[in-house]
């Protein structure tokens, strides 16, 4: 089992290092024009992960994608909000799915609200500045449009994997 979870921790890294790099590719501030939105793809593997193989994954996966996201990118700043970001949503989305009153897409909102508010208390703290929270209203209201997207796609893939005959426990996937 602990071979799996290896396996698995490392594929889902890859996948979400390359959903975050395919990002960069799509326009979205043709759409939406505030800088620094994404859509999150990479939170459809961070859900992934909590639903189907354990928060310990999950929180490894999340700091080795951008541990490696900012050495690709030479960015420390870029680390900082990342993990910032990041971190909070991981928090926020085990104590969403633990309370079991969310649904997959609420879960992926609340998630996607808690990166942007952990980018901005980053950001005001390198800043040394409380006006980048000024952004956090049109932020938020963006991390409910990403959250339904990454939502809809992270329930279609929980579709799949259990069609496949995974099911989901709260710290291990188990194929029946």
């Amino acid at each position: 089992m602990k071979i799996k979870r290896l396996t698995l921790s490392a594929l889902f890294t890859s996948l979400a290092l390359v959903l975050s790099y395919m990002e960069k590719f799509f326009p979205l501030q043709l759409f939406i024009p505030l800088p620094g939105v994404k859509l999150g793809l990479a939170n459809i593997v961070m859900m992934t992960a909590i639903y189907f193989i354990g928060w310990k994954e999950a929180l490894a996966i999340l700091v080795i994608r951008c541990m490696l996201a900012s050495i690709f990118s030479g960015s420390i700043t870029s680390l900082c909000m990342s993990l910032s970001g990041g971190l909070l949503s991981l928090l926020v989305m085990l104590a969403a799915k633990k309370v079991h009153c969310f649904s997959v897409y609420g879960v992926s909102i609340l998630g996607a609200a808690a990166h942007n508010l952990g980018q901005i208390i980053a950001a005001s703290l390198l800043l040394y500045s409380r006006f980048a929270f000024g952004y956090l209203p049109f932020l938020l209201i963006t991390a409910v449009i990403s959250g339904s997207v990454t939502g809809l796609i992270a329930a279609a893939v929980f579709r799949l994997l259990r069609a496949g005959g995974f099911r989901n426990y709260s710290d291990h996937m188990v194929r029946e």
